[in-house]
């Protein structure tokens, strides 16, 4: 049998519960983060924070982490029941801990968990502080570790709330005063996860007219994997309309990422969400000055409302710590993918599906405007973007013929377009006009290939995807 080898992917390891992620690999890798804190004594005597989603076992997997945390002489701040991962970011910030283990797999099916680690800043782990880990994991020949109970009593485990001060500083950033006078009603859900207690508790104790679904934990998350796509959140579609809702807001398995709903039922997709969220802060938040941040595989839309306002917009790879990154050095007005993660003007370096809802709830409070709407208001001065994704599982063998192939792209043309320029900051971008484009991006952990475009008109799109899909899928 092939041996199994840890692997650190954008947002972490992440594996099949009690098949690749089992307790005896936990406390491996575990012991591999702790020897990579100790390495730096600037960071000796701080706490690290753990806590996880409400996937089967993830407390199970926070109370083995923290034994081994302080088996190494490392304070353990446990989370007391399962925590939405910008809430851990958040508390790793203000406590200014040595960083913070999340048992979390986001938004993948229930038969998975993961361990993700965010270091010191509060974001997630760069490519450099993954690859110095994985070495660790190699070296690991002894895995120190003190009871539960005993490294309670000797102070090194404590178990604390963690929503606290996280939920104070939601009520800074969102004006709620303003969503409750303008009487909306909008439906949230948790998705059976994370979210509960957070994003329904801030509406409900704002007294904004909510009404809540799939508020209980459950670790197989009502039968879908807890990622609020459309095909995953028909309940969320269907309360909407039936309750005449002007919103609905969702959040995914640790409420990173967000899913939105329009007054009609229809699915907002990131792409559009996020250039009506930076408009709408330029105008609202005055004081706030920075620049906008998108990764490779996000609409261009963004760049026309950045331009519209004169702000300067970053492009990066996809993954949300180079987003991160970009925010320990300056400041932003928003940030974010189309894969529905964002954060704001100094808030934390990290995805935050909370603040990602509420944001949209009170843009839509003040216009007294459905999205569609707004969307309309601003595509006038912007104009039309449609776009897609679309993922291929392919064999390993077709996955490398695609990879070999990619790197000696010669062609001047793909299919019946004339490539302006390729943009390989992460993948393969072909920029075939302006705001015109197709990205085929390959997995690193799996035999998938995703196909990404952009155009001005569907036909356009349509025609684009078409043309990538016969590039990757032609013999």
């Amino acid at each position: 049998m092939e041996k199994y080898e840890i692997k650190f992917g954008t947002s972490g390891w992440r594996g099949i519960i009690s098949d690749d992620f089992t307790f005896e690999n936990v406390r491996k890798v575990t012991q591999a983060i702790a020897d990579y804190i100790k390495s730096d004594d600037k960071l000796k005597g701080k706490p690290i924070i753990i806590g996880g989603d409400a996937r089967f076992l993830s407390d199970k997997f926070s109370e083995i982490a923290a034994e081994v945390m302080a088996g190494n002489n490392i304070p353990v701040l446990l989370c007391n029941r399962d925590t939405p991962t910008p809430v851990i970011s958040y508390e790793i910030i203000r406590r200014k801990a040595v960083g913070g283990i999340n048992f979390t797999a986001s938004h993948n099916p229930p038969e998975y968990n993961g361990l993700k680690f965010s270091p010191s800043w509060g974001g997630p782990a760069t490519p450099n502080e993954t690859e110095k880990i994985e070495q660790n994991i190699k070296k690991v020949k002894k895995i120190k570790s003190i009871d539960f109970h005993d490294a309670q009593k000797k102070g090194l485990i404590t178990i604390f709330d963690p929503s606290i001060y996280y939920l104070e500083r939601i009520k800074e950033l969102v004006d709620f005063s303003l969503i409750k006078k303008s009487k909306l009603k909008v439906v949230a859900d948790p998705l059976f996860s994370t979210g509960r207690g957070y994003l329904d508790k801030l509406l409900i104790d704002a007294k904004v007219n909510v009404i809540v679904i799939n508020d209980k934990k459950d670790v197989l998350f009502g039968g879908f994997p807890p990622e609020p796509a459309e095909k995953n959140i028909q309940d969320l579609i269907q309360t909407v309309i039936r309750e005449k809702a002007m919103l609905g807001v969702a959040t995914d398995g640790d409420a990173d990422r967000y899913g939105i709903i329009d007054s009609d039922g229809s699915y907002i997709s990131a792409n559009k969400i996020l250039p009506l969220l930076l408009d709408y802060l330029v105008k609202t938040r005055k004081s706030w000055k920075g620049v906008a941040i998108r990764s490779v595989a996000t609409s261009h839309m963004i760049d026309r409302v950045a331009a519209m306002h004169g702000i300067k917009l970053y492009e990066t790879p996809v993954g949300f710590k180079y987003i991160g990154e970009i925010m320990t050095k300056e400041d932003i007005i928003i940030g974010g993918e189309e894969s529905n993660g964002l954060t704001i003007h100094r808030h934390i370096p990290e995805k935050d599906g909370i603040i990602a809802c509420l944001l949209v709830v009170e843009m839509v409070a003040r216009n007294k405007k459905s999205i569609k709407e707004l969307l309309m208001e601003l595509e006038e001065k912007t104009g039309h973007f449609f776009n897609t994704r679309k993922n291929y599982k392919i064999s390993k063998e077709k996955m490398n013929d695609m990879i070999r192939k990619l790197k000696n792209f010669k062609l001047k043309k793909i299919g019946e377009y004339e490539i302006k320029e390729i943009n390989t900051k992460d993948g393969y971008k072909f920029i075939l006009g302006e705001d015109t484009w197709m990205m085929i991006r390959l997995s690193g952990t799996e035999p998938i290939v995703r196909l990404y475009g952009e155009a001005k008109n569907k036909k356009e799109l349509d025609n684009i995807i078409m043309t990538g899909e016969k590039f990757i899928l032609k013999n």
